[in-house]
């Protein structure tokens, strides 16, 4: 057993031993500080594979060109093929299809995100870079059915929703492997 694994099982087991005041008890104890309203908890979300945690909302490819001509090129270039050379640094977002396995891979949407939902999630946390978070659902929706359609994972007619985005295979979804460290099992 690792001295990591040894440290981690003795704080979960002092955790459970010692809670911890709960938040009314600490509120009333230190005189600061209110319980979390849903307003507050809404700002903070976690989209999972299965798209529990999408917003209501939807988008099309043609809203998303558009979008994502105003809100991305500058970052990502016209045709989604980033923009290094500008001193912004985006990302390219097409291609590299079979590269993650060679000398040279090339990470993108295509080639390396396995889950459609995680494009979602990270457009809605990370983007625009200089605005990270003001794009509204139906943006966000907009803007990944647009990189879907061009990186031919769906059809550019094709409208996205929280039930329809889940539903979406990417082409790398099979490769990625279950972690087998035993430490891990400690968080499920």
């Amino acid at each position: 057993m690792c001295t990591r694994s040894i440290i981690f099982g003795a704080a979960a087991a002092l955790f459970l031993l010692f809670p911890g005041p709960s938040r009314s008890q600490a509120v009333e104890h230190y005189g600061f500080g209110s319980p979390a309203s849903p307003e507050d908890l809404s700002k903070y979300f976690a989209i999972q594979p299965n798209g529990h945690g999408l917003p209501p909302g939807s988008g099309t490819a043609q809203t998303g060109a558009q979008l994502f001509a105003e809100r991305c090129t500058a970052c990502h270039g016209e045709h989604l093929e980033g923009n290094p050379t500008r001193g912004i640094g985006g990302d390219k977002l097409l291609g590299g299809r079979g590269t993650l396995n060679t000398k040279t891979p090339v990470k993108t949407v295509e080639s390396y995100w396995p889950y459609a939902t995680t494009l979602f999630d990270y457009i809605k946390r990370a983007m625009p870079m200089n605005a990270p978070g003001s794009l509204s659902n139906d943006e966000v929706y907009s803007i990944t059915t647009y990189i879907l359609s061009q990186a031919k994972i769906i059809q550019p007619g094709e409208t996205i929703n929280a039930s329809t985005l889940p539903k979406v295979e990417m082409p790398n979804r099979n490769g990625f492997f279950p972690d087998p460290r035993p430490e891990v099992q400690l968080y499920h």
